[in-house]
């Protein structure tokens, strides 16, 4: 459970253990060792570090004299490759080369061979010194005492910032006055969240990328510095969680999405959406079928009929734009299929369909099962393969339709025809040859209609 700052009389800011960033401090320096020489066919994009074609012996014999020093040579056993052979604990190391306009010879690429050699004295530095340490970092973090959340920062969280301490305890000084409040934000948002009890509980992975930091940056997970040049760690896209790469693994799925970082409403992922603005469902799905509702449910081909895409997008662009106070009244938009329209819009750009990828096969299996008792049984049980937000959007949509075809009389849309139009807009084949995927369009169909049909029971 989060913390909340405001029973107790001064937040406690996590100590920032400082043992790997003194490590960085007294990594060895690159030194580059030129050649004196001109050397034919040197690649443009390396320097006088390059030494052309030079055995191994040759490359160690003349790195011998300095920790950290370095040189470039192509290799005798395969022309046209190039190696990094680099002075560390008084043996060289030789690493192949790449380039493709950045210089890498791992995952992460650098725009200079210093930067590269840099980065990699830090690494080898730090993991031989301190491998047993890193190996147990993720015993007692910080996370599970302070954790984290991502609601809008306000005014009065000011004044319960922490301040970075000083060396050795924690980091040093910052250059740029803000880059402490930036690094413990998603930290500060936690301790200083108040439990709602109206909020949805849903669980969600954190959206982790790797990412770059600017100055001195600790996890948010251990608390231990997060060290290199650049690519030190992860940064999750939805809520601004800052961790190493191996603590991204233990990291629970409790992501709490910023709306600073969820930018839109079309094309974001259901579960990030709802919990970045503490719904039950996404507001678009609850705006456009409150307004159809409003309007009158007798329209004629209501779902089926499209309406004009230019106006479709309007809306769109109006909810990505302005969120819950997007205008789509019949004063904005007197046709009602400019609505529908736009709801079934978001339902095909959801890039993980409001059927889950994952439980998609089982919900196809459940339409081929002829027996209907039983293809209800099993349409109840792959319900329970949805993650909560989609299982509670499908339950809310399901008895929107279920109110359509009460009505079917005047707007013509019964079980069937709806489940046409929404088979392939709430199921999408993961990946499925295009044969296969046509064949599903039938079963999709049948278990939209179940649904709709089954909806007081299965929900």
């Amino acid at each position: 459970m989060a913390l909340n700052v405001f029973d107790h009389d001064e937040y406690r800011p996590p100590v920032w253990k400082s043992y790997l960033y003194q490590l960085q401090q007294e990594a060895p320096h690159p030194r580059r060792l030129t050649c004196t020489c001109e050397v034919d066919n040197r690649p443009k994009y390396y320097g006088r570090e390059y030494h052309g074609m030079i055995s191994r012996e040759e490359a160690d014999q003349s790195l011998s004299q300095a920790e950290g020093s370095y040189l470039i040579r192509e290799s005798q056993r395969q022309p046209g490759t190039y190696t990094l052979a680099l002075r560390f604990g008084n043996q060289t190391r030789n690493f192949r080369l790449y380039h493709d306009g950045k210089h890498f010879v791992g995952e992460k690429r650098f725009e200079s061979i210093h930067d590269l050699v840099t980065d990699g004295l830090i690494t080898l530095y730090i993991e031989t010194k301190a491998a047993e340490y890193i190996a147990k970092m993720t015993i007692n973090p910080i996370y599970e005492h302070v954790g984290y959340t991502t609601l809008n920062q306000e005014p009065t969280l000011k004044k319960h910032l922490p301040q970075s301490p000083e060396a050795p305890d924690g980091p040093a000084p910052a250059k740029d006055d803000c880059n402490a409040e930036e690094r413990l934000t998603s930290l500060v948002r936690r301790a200083t969240l108040r439990e709602s009890d109206l909020a949805p509980k849903y669980e969600k992975v954190h959206n982790f990328k790797v990412h770059t930091f600017r100055g001195p940056h600790w996890c948010e997970y251990c608390a231990n510095f997060m060290w290199g040049l650049i690519a030190q760690g992860v940064k999750c896209a939805d809520c601004g969680l800052n961790v190493h790469k191996q603590c991204s693994k233990v990291v629970p799925n409790d992501c709490q999405p910023d709306l600073r970082h969820v930018k839109k409403v079309y094309s974001c992922d259901l579960t990030t959406l709802v919990k970045a603005h503490n719904t039950k469902r996404p507001m678009v799905v609850d705006m456009c079928i409150q307004e159809i509702e409003a309007r009158g449910l007798q329209s004629e081909g209501l779902y089926r009929i499209s309406g004009f895409s230019e106006l479709i997008e309007d809306v769109k662009l109006a909810f990505d734009r302005d969120g819950e106070k997007a205008d789509i009244s019949s004063n904005a938009y007197e046709d009602l299929n400019i609505i529908a329209g736009a709801l079934k819009l978001y339902f095909r750009e959801l890039p993980i369909p409001l059927i889950t990828y994952d439980a998609y096969p089982r919900f196809i299996e459940t339409g081929k099962i002829a027996d209907p008792e039983k293809r209800l049984e099993s349409l109840h049980e792959s319900l329970k393969l949805l993650p909560p937000a989609h299982c509670e959007t499908l339950r809310y949509l399901m008895a929107h339709l279920k109110r359509v075809t009460e009505y079917e009389k005047e707007n013509l849309m019964t079980s069937e025809n709806l489940g046409i139009v929404f088979g392939p807009t709430l199921m999408r084949a993961p990946g499925l040859d295009a044969m296969t995927a046509l064949n599903d369009i039938r079963y999709q169909r049948l278990v939209v209609e179940m649904l709709i049909t089954n909806e007081d029971v299965l929900f």
